[in-house]
């Protein structure tokens, strides 16, 4: 996957990766926005499980960041409103590593793709007509279809 923090495009205020998530050169968000709680995670693992605080689960207040537009908000609602909570934020949940940092890391990048699917508007569909050759070509094959059925028929000696 790519990395979501990408230097600032030109023109753009200066913004450190560090302390920001940067999903589109338009979206940008600070890190204090993120919380993270942290705890044991399940399955085998033996002692660095039982010890250990690997786990992490991001919590994301979608519907009242500030570095979100309204439209990106209401599109990101509509298009996971199975992942949203009632006070609309989003929990990621990520336990496949046995490193608090790549859990995080994974955390925060899954936020990014979801982010970034929502981020753009999807293209309004303009209704075309069908041309007058894909018409006839249509009719052609009908009329053949049909003399073919109708050719299989008894020839009705009544």
């Amino acid at each position: 996957m790519n990395n979501p923090t990408l230097p600032p495009h030109e023109g753009a205020p200066e913004a450190d990766p560090r302390r920001h998530l940067v999903v589109t050169p338009r979206i940008r968000i600070p890190h204090d926005e993120f919380e993270f709680q942290f705890a044991r995670s399940g399955g085998p693992g033996g002692q660095n499980v039982n010890k250990v605080n690997s786990k992490a689960t991001l919590r994301f207040r979608v519907l009242d960041s500030p570095s979100l537009t309204d439209d990106v908000k209401r599109r990101f609602a509509q298009r996971f409103a199975s992942k949203l909570l009632n006070d609309g934020s989003v929990l990621i949940a990520c336990e496949t590593s046995r490193s608090q940092l790549a859990n995080r890391t994974a955390c925060v990048e899954q936020l990014a793709a979801w982010l970034k699917e929502v981020a753009t508007p999807p293209k309004k569909r303009v209704p075309t007509k069908p041309t007058r050759g894909s018409k006839t070509r249509r009719l052609t094959d009908k009329r053949r279809q049909s003399e073919k059925k109708g050719s299989r028929g008894s020839r009705g000696d009544d």
